[in-house]
Order: structure tokens, then C-alpha cells, then sequence
């Protein structure tokens, strides 16, 4: 049967660039009759014409059947849903027989059909002949019509099965969603162009009987193969300057729009344009939560958007070439992309990469020709300037053979592949997820040496990415600042890829976004397919927002001796002045005073307005923002900031011990703060687990240790003039850790004063969770907190960039971080003060803040947001630290200096009547 053929496809026309066209053509996308059978072996007579369809369901073109009630979705990360034995695949195989009935203009003669994308095997008869089979999902297909159409009526039917041999070649992270889930046309167009266009301003271009102009710079009627020098703006992602031209052939005339520019490797760095290229990139999916990767150009245009206005400034196309309209966007609002074939055979680690695809020389011809699809495809976009062999394919013969070809092709674009160590076919050296030691190593040039000095002194001249790193699932990643520190320091380090930019959750009535396991699917990861910088409704999670600042195109600093700031031009292809300055002057958060700031074109030092001394806290904020509206955000868009303490003067001393009206204490247990009944507050050491807790272990000993169950003890309560200690012991059953918690309470100047001190007992060799106090209070004493602090985001001792210093408020509700899968979110760090109705907390100095209407127990059993209901108590939490959060779910813990251990400690904290 042709499912297990190891052909990539039978009756396909030559691939070609996606061009457009003034050629006639008939969109086919919209409402197509839909079969689903549970088997590949159906009668085939549903490609008949007159076959009589009208007992099946109506189904729209681009789309996934099972997110339209056809079957289910299913996700696994790295094992296949089937076993592995190539290239054989279940007879359970749902297949789907789509109809499209079309009417032909008038006129209308000869032409092609031209599909963009349909996953994973699809046969094709038009007017009940067969056209052929094309596989390779994310790839277009393109087969000759003419000779079968028909005046009027015409009937297109396509069969596709979700599992065949070239499954074995799709498992790349995602749901598993079978479908026609790109555009479908058919065209008159079948010209063919490859514009070469470099930075210095030469131009050629390839494409037989073809004449190409360029009016805007002069250029008439050049010819194929013939090349001329113009006077051009190079194409960067940071100045994306297009030139419209036009190719006349004889049938049609194609339109493209051309960029010049230029991409080398010199000296063991990536350039381009002749100067060095710094990759602040993430790696998209296609995803949609209600439509799957049958997404629209609005919400590609969305994506470029969002990357731009968060400094991101390129993509990896993940794992696999994203449809065509989106390397427009890149081209025409400015992405580097790294475009990558359509090519994952990551389950066959689990069985030792016995019998992978990539080394069997029966594969061949289909790696090769997905590989040639890809390159003919995309070759005239400024914007793609590295070719991927593919992702966690292994390694073997096949490669080279892609590799060999696409260097004939195109050997102006350097080739990228991380799954081979070695870089026997590659330009660049990539990995995933080395720690941040590792990649200062290779930066420096000390990385472990390969057994082969031949390719090892090949690798070393070769310029390094990280084509995934900082794995942003749930709460996280931390590290980004620490990373970027030396992507900036090391010049043959060429920055990397966050992973990835969308958690891919699909809608789902009780669960609000669904992952692995809620559709039943009895072989799947779980959430681990929710691991974007975005929620999937595209809201910018609190990782986006950190990696904006991370990323940021320009430093600022401050003398230490105040008054002067020093800005960096981090660009590097345009100067500052698209800019504007301010700084502004806040005392507790409050602006009190706004300068701008002449800042020089290339940077340099700035003088700062001068600011009195004042009894508060006084913050100097500088930003940077666009002067004017640009083609991806408005004039006034923040691009960057910084902020530096000014002096202050000492706050005045508290006022003498005095009476605190409402506040009772009950066996040394405070039970009622100014008139509100309260529990506790009570040591803490627990956390909801974050993902990246979960995946490095931690959780687990936390677990086994019994953190999460910690019983308290009240050794004394001694009463001293105005000062309340109280001494406790605070420890997990079944083991001899614990903690000595002495509380002191003390009446101060119309302030209930508390100071705690804790020492360990016992050996605690792991980090802890964190160290802090949880306190409850009736649900309706608190609706909205202001604070004084950072924010307005959460921020953990290694993530919150993105939080500034400055007074901001919020509702309960608003605090928190509506991650798909619930864990630990919403702490505010470094705090000074805190308004939550009845009360103000006051740190001495700072301390951290979370408040729910749900427990950390109730936090850490859900399974998706649904399942937190709020309660009738507001849980607060008053944290003097947590432990880091890092990007354990896939790569490196917290860096040590984030970890955080058992040791003696004090906390003070001040409660104040509102």
C-alpha cells in the first residue's frame, strides 16, 4: 500500500518559489464535504464525480478534523503514538475524505493545484483522475490540472490518512492533528524565480524568459544571469528596506519584494552586512487554540507584532517551514529567521536510534526532496538567513546528502543543524540548553574537544547559537539576563532561541485550555507542551515580559558617584536617534518630575536632571522610547529602561509603645489585627510546585521531606513590658529537621511590630522552597492592594526583569498569573509597604508579597485553572525569600547563587492600622 512507501510522493510538479502572481487563480479554502473513517482501507469511489455526498458533515478548508468533533486531538513530546517500525504504521489510521466542489471561470484553461499544507499522507483525484500523493505536512504540493479540468462544474477530492511512513519523519512536539490545514488554489502561475541580492547593491537574479525591473532603482529588463551594481539600503531585521520589483514572463508577471543583504562567517562570527549578527530569537510553532496550525495571517501578523514589540528579533521556524505569509511579515517588519526543514525523528532515541530515517538510505529521496521544498520555496526571502536540516533527527548519511544539495542551491546561507555534535554538515555550531557555563566555555573557545582533531578544529572556527534554550515552561525561565550577559560578551557566541514562543493549549470546555491526557490519549506528556513565552490566547506571560528587558537594544547605566547616566547603542545596524529619552523622578512611586534627555545619535554620557533629598524613597527612571510610530508599535513605545536610587534622608524614628485597639492575641497566637480577625501569621517553607520545580526533582524531596505538611509546636509564650516572644518549633513529622522560630511582637508607635528569628536544626542539605509567613484573612476585608515595591509582575529571586520599582495596585484576582497548568505564581518582591484595606504591612526593609483567595495546598492540586475556586479567605503571603526558579523542565536548574538553603535569618515586618 502506498502508505508505506518510502516515495515522498508521486505526480508532483517541480517545487518553486511561493511567488505572487497576476496570473488568474480560484481560491479553494472555505466549506469542503467531510468522511471520517477509523481505517486507511475505504473504497475509493468517493472520488466520482457524481458520487452522493450529501450525507456527510460539512468541514472548512484550512483545518484539523478533530478540532471540528472528527476524532480527538493527541500530544507526545519525543514518543510516537504507534510503534516503531518503519515504514509500517496501525490499521487504525483515521482517514478523512474531504470533497470540494468548484466552478470554472469562464475562459479557463490549463493550470495547477497548488495545496500548502496537509499532515501527513494525501491523495489527490480531480474530476475522479488521480493526480498523485504528496507527504511531507508543512511543505506545499503543486500537481498539473490542466489536462483533467472541465468547463463548470468540477470536483476536487482528497483523501488523508494520519499515519504513513512519512510519519516517522513528523515528531516534532505538537499535537498530533491530522488535516488539510493550509490554503488550497488553483493557479495558472507555474513561473520560477531566485533573486540574489546582496548587501553592496549587486543584483541577478535566475528564471528562464524572464525580465526583471526594479523601477526605484533604475533597473529595466535585466536579464536572467546578468548582474548589476545599484545603490541600495541593505535589509536588516532592525531597517527591513524592501524594493518592489516585478519578473515579466511571457504568461504572467510575478511580484516580489526584494532585500539586499548579505550573510558570512568570518573569523568565527556570524555577520551580516559585514558586521556581527546577535540572534535575540525564539522558536515559534504554529498555534492557535482554537484552530490548531491552521492559523491566519491576522494572527501571524499578531506574532511578528508581539516579538517586535517585546525586542525579539528573530525566529526559528520550529520544526518546520511556517506558511509562506509569515516570512512576508518577517521580510517586510524586520525578523532574521532560521528556517527549518520539515524533518523531527526524536523517538528513535528512546530504542537507539535503531533504524532512524536519517540514516537509511531508503529515506533518501524523502529528506531530500523535503529539503528541496523548503529551500525553493523561501529562497527570495531577505529575512532567512540560515537553513535547518532539520531538529533531533540524529545523525547519519541522509544529512549530508540534504546538506551537499542545499550548498549547490543556495551556498549564500549558511546551514544550520544541532542534532549531529560534530558539524560534519553544518556552518554553525548549535545546541540546546547548555548551562550557562558551558556557553561561556565555548565562547571562550575551551569547550571538550571532539575525538576527530579534523572536525574539532572545523567546530572551533565555527560561530555557536543556542537554537533552544531558557525552556519557558510555567513559571520561568530564569536566567535570561545571565545569558544575555554573555551572548553580548563573546563575539563568537551568536545568541539563540528561547523555547518556544506559545503554550499550545486548545480550548476545552471544562479544563479552559487542554494538554496532553485530556483528550483520553492513553500515550502522552502532559503539559510539556505548554512552554511558551505567551499564554495561548497570545497574552504575554511574565517570561515575555522579562525577555523584552533581557533583550532591550539599549543600555543604561549610572555613575555611582549620581548624576550622570551612560546609554549603549546595542543596535547593530542603526544608531539611537528613531529614539526619545526621558527621565523621570518618583518619590514612593509617585512621578514628581519628567526631563527629556539629549542623548547622541551613537550614545555616550548623559548629564541628569538634579534631585533634592526628601524624607521618602526617590527613584530616577530613564526610557527609552520611539519618537515616532513605526511600522510594528506607536511613537512612545517603551523599548527600554533602567532606574537608580537617589539619595534620601533617614525616616524619622517610630513613636513610643502605645495601646493597638482591635488587636488580640490568644496562647501567643496573633487572632485579631486592628479590629480583623486573622490566623496567623506562621512559618512557611512551602511552595506550590512550579514546573521547573517538578522536572528537577525538587519537588520531590521537598515531598519526602515533608515540606508540605510542616506541623507547629509553641515552646513559650513570654510577655516583657510591651514585647510579646514567642518561641516554636516548626518541622515535618516522621524526620529531625526543624526550624527554631522565635516571634517577638512589639506596640510601636500606634505599629504592631514583629521580628522573627529562625535557625535550622538539622542537617538540610537541599534548598527549601522558601522562607516566609503565611497569614488568612475574612475573603470580603481585601479586594485591591497597593504596594510600594517592584512590580507591577511577579518576580522570583532569578526571573522578574520586567519589575521595576514603583507604586503600583492591583485586585486580588489580578495578582495572580493565570498559568495553564496552576503552581506557584504572583509574588511581589521587594517590597516596602503594602495597603491591603485594613491594614499596611511594612517591611524593614523589603519583603516579598503574594495574596490568594486560595490555599498553596488548593494551588498545588490543581491541574488547570478551572479547578481554583476562590474561598472565603484571602491566603497572604509575607516572604523574606524563594527559591530561584530556573529552566529545569529542560536544561539547568537555578544558578547556585539563586538556590536557597537553611541558615539563620531574621525578618521584621511593621503593621500599621489603615
Amino acid at each position: 500500500m502506498e502508505l508505506v512507501t518510502f516515495a515522498p510522493g508521486s505526480g508532483l510538479l517541480a517545487p518553486r518559489a511561493a511567488l505572487r502572481s497576476d496570473a488568474p487563480s480560484l481560491d479553494l479554502n472555505g466549506t469542503w464535504r467531510f468522511r471520517l473513517s477509523p481505517v486507511a482501507d475505504v473504497p475509493e469511489d468517493f472520488a466520482d464525480p457524481g458520487y452522493d455526498d450529501s450525507g456527510w458533515a460539512e468541514l472548512p478548508v484550512p483545518s484539523h478534523w478533530p478540532l471540528h468533533g472528527h476524532g480527538a486531538p493527541a500530544y507526545t513530546n519525543v514518543v510516537y503514538p504507534f510503534p516503531v517500525d518503519p515504514p509500517y504504521v496501525p490499521d487504525e489510521n483515521p482517514t478523512g475524505d474531504h470533497r470540494r466542489v468548484f466552478d470554472l471561470p469562464e475562459g479557463w484553461s490549463g493550470g495547477r493545484l497548488r495545496f500548502e499544507g496537509a499532515d501527513s499522507f494525501a491523495r489527490v483525484w480531480l474530476n475522479g483522475h488521480e493526480l498523485g500523493f504528496w507527504t511531507g505536512s508543512r511543505l506545499p504540493a503543486e500537481f498539473d490540472a490542466g489536462p483533467w479540468l472541465r468547463p463548470g462544474r468540477n470536483v476536487l477530492a482528497v483523501r488523508v490518512h494520519q499515519w504513513s511512513a512519512a510519519s516517522y519523519l513528523e515528531d516534532q512536539d505538537m499535537w498530533w492533528l491530522p488535516g488539510i490545514f493550509r490554503d488550497v488554489t488553483l493557479t495558472r502561475s507555474a513561473a520560477d524565480v531566485f533573486v540574489h541580492a546582496t548587501h553592496d547593491g549587486r543584483l541577478s537574479f535566475e528564471g528562464p524568459g524572464g525580465r526583471l525591473d526594479l523601477p526605484e532603482l533604475g533597473v529595466s529588463g535585466l536579464e536572467p544571469g546578468v548582474e548589476v551594481r545599484v545603490e541600495a539600503e541593505p535589509w536588516t531585521a532592525e531597517t527591513p528596506r524592501l524594493y518592489d520589483a516585478t519578473v515579466t514572463f511571457p504568461e504572467e508577471t510575478v511580484r516580489l519584494r526584494v532585500g539586499f543583504r548579505t550573510v558570512s562567517i568570518e573569523d568565527g562570527v556570524l555577520l551580516a552586512n559585514g558586521r556581527p549578527l546577535l540572534l535575540k530569537g525564539v522558536n515559534r510553532h504554529e498555534f492557535d487554540p482554537r484552530r490548531g496550525r491552521a492559523v491566519t495571517r491576522e494572527t501571524m501578523r499578531e506574532d511578528v507584532l508581539l516579538m517586535k514589540r517585546h525586542n525579539v528579533n528573530a525566529v526559528r521556524t520550529s520544526h518546520y517551514p511556517p506558511h509562506p505569509a509569515f516570512l512576508d511579515l518577517c521580510d517586510e517588519l524586520g525578523l532574521w529567521v532560521i528556517d527549518e526543514c520539515d524533518l523531527e525523528t526524536h523517538g528513535f532515541e528512546r530504542i537507539g536510534w535503531r533504524g532512524n530515517p536519517t540514516d537509511d538510505p531508503r529515506y533518501e529521496a524523502a529528506l531530500l526532496d523535503r529539503m528541496r521544498r523548503m529551500v525553493e520555496r523561501d529562497k527570495n526571502h531577505p529575512s532567512v538567513v540560515m537553513w535547518s536540516l532539520g531538529n533531533e533527527a540524529g545523525v547519519g548519511r541522509n544529512l549530508a546528502v540534504m546538506a551537499g544539495w542545499t550548498r549547490e542551491r543556495d551556498p549564500s546561507r549558511p546551514l544550520h543543524y544541532e542534532g549531529d555534535r560534530s558539524c560534519a554538515h553544518t556552518d554553525v555550531y548549535s545546541r540546546m540548553y547548555a548551562s550557562h557555563a558551558e556557553v561561556e566555555a565555548i565562547g571562550r573557545g575551551e569547550e571538550d574537544p571532539l575525538d576527530d582533531p579534523e572536525l574539532d578544529a572545523r567546530r572551533r572556527a565555527m560561530p555557536f547559537l543556542q537554537c533552544e534554550y531558557a525552556h519557558a515552561m510555567g513559571n520561568g525561565p530564569g536566567g535570561l539576563a545571565e545569558y544575555q550577559e554573555l551572548f553580548e560578551r563573546y563575539p563568537r557566541l551568536a545568541g539563540g532561541f528561547v523555547w518556544e514562543w506559545i503554550d499550545h493549549g486548545i480550548e476545552h470546555p471544562a479544563h479552559g485550555y487542554a494538554y496532553g491526557g485530556d483528550f483520553g490519549e492513553p500515550l502522552h506528556d502532559g503539559n510539556f507542551v505548554i512552554d511558551g513565552l505567551v499564554f495561548p490566547d497570545r497574552t504575554p506571560s511574565p517570561g515575555l515580559l522579562d525577555l523584552k528587558k533581557a533583550f532591550e537594544p539599549v543600555r543604561i547605566t549610572f555613575a555611582e558617584s549620581g548624576g550622570v547616566a551612560r546609554v549603549v547603542n546595542g543596535h547593530g545596524f542603526r544608531d539611537l536617534s528613531h529614539l526619545r529619552f526621558t527621565a523621570t523622578v518618583e518619590v514612593e512611586g509617585e512621578a514628581v518630575a519628567e526631563h527629556p534627555l539629549e542623548v547622541p545619535p551613537d550614545g555616550g554620557e548623559v548629564r541628569l536632571p538634579g534631585a533634592a533629598a526628601g524624607p521618602r524613597e526617590r527613584w530616577l527612571t530613564v526610557r527609552a522610547l520611539l519618537a515616532t510610530d513605526q511600522p510594528w508599535a506607536p511613537a512612545g513605545h517603551e523599548v527600554a529602561w533602567s532606574q537608580t536610587r537617589l539619595p534620601s534622608e533617614p525616616p524619622a524614628p517610630a513613636g513610643a509603645a502605645s495601646d493597638l485597639p482591635g488587636t488580640v492575641f490568644a496562647g501567643g497566637r496573633l487572632t485579631r489585627l486592628f479590629g480583623v480577625e486573622v490566623e496567623g501569621p506562621r512559618l512557611d517553607l512551602w511552595r506550590a510546585p512550579t514546573d521547573n520545580d517538578r522536572y528537577s526533582g525538587l519537588e520531590a524531596r521537598w515531598r519526602a521531606l515533608g515540606l508540605h505538611r510542616l506541623t507547629h509546636r509553641t515552646d513559650a509564650v513570654e510577655r516583657d513590658g510591651d514585647t510579646l516572644t514567642v518561641r516554636t518549633r516548626v518541622a515535618p513529622a516522621a524526620g529531625d529537621l526543624g526550624m527554631r522560630a522565635t516571634y517577638r511582637w512589639t506596640a510601636t508607635g500606634g505599629a504592631l511590630l514583629l521580628r522573627v528569628d529562625v535557625e535550622p536544626e538539622g542537617d538540610w542539605s537541599d534548598p527549601i522552597p522558601r522562607l516566609g509567613f503565611t497569614m488568612t484573612l475574612p475573603g470580603a476585608a481585601v479586594d485591591r492592594i497597593t504596594w510600594f515595591g517592584r512590580g507591577p509582575g511577579e518576580a522570583y529571586p532569578d526571573t522578574g526583569l520586567a519589575a521595576r520599582v514603583g507604586r503600583w495596585s492591583a485586585t486580588v484576582e489580578e495578582l495572580q498569573t493565570p498559568y495553564v497548568r496552576p503552581q506557584e505564581n504572583g509574588h511581589r518582591a521587594e517590597v516596602r509597604w503594602a495597603d491591603l484595606g485594613p491594614f499596611r504591612v511594612s517591611g524593614e526593609p523589603v519583603f516579598g508579597l503574594t495574596a490568594r483567595r486560595w490555599s498553596t495546598a488548593e494551588l498545588a492540586a490543581a491541574r488547570h485553572r478551572p479547578d481554583l475556586t476562590p474561598g472565603d479567605r484571602v491566603h497572604l503571603h509575607l516572604d523574606l525569600a524563594h527559591q530561584g526558579i530556573g529552566t529545569a523542565t529542560c536544561g539547568p536548574g537555578p544558578l547556585p547563587r539563586y538556590d536557597l538553603y537553611a541558615g539563620p535569618a531574621t525578618f521584621t515586618l511593621r503593621f500599621t492600622p489603615a
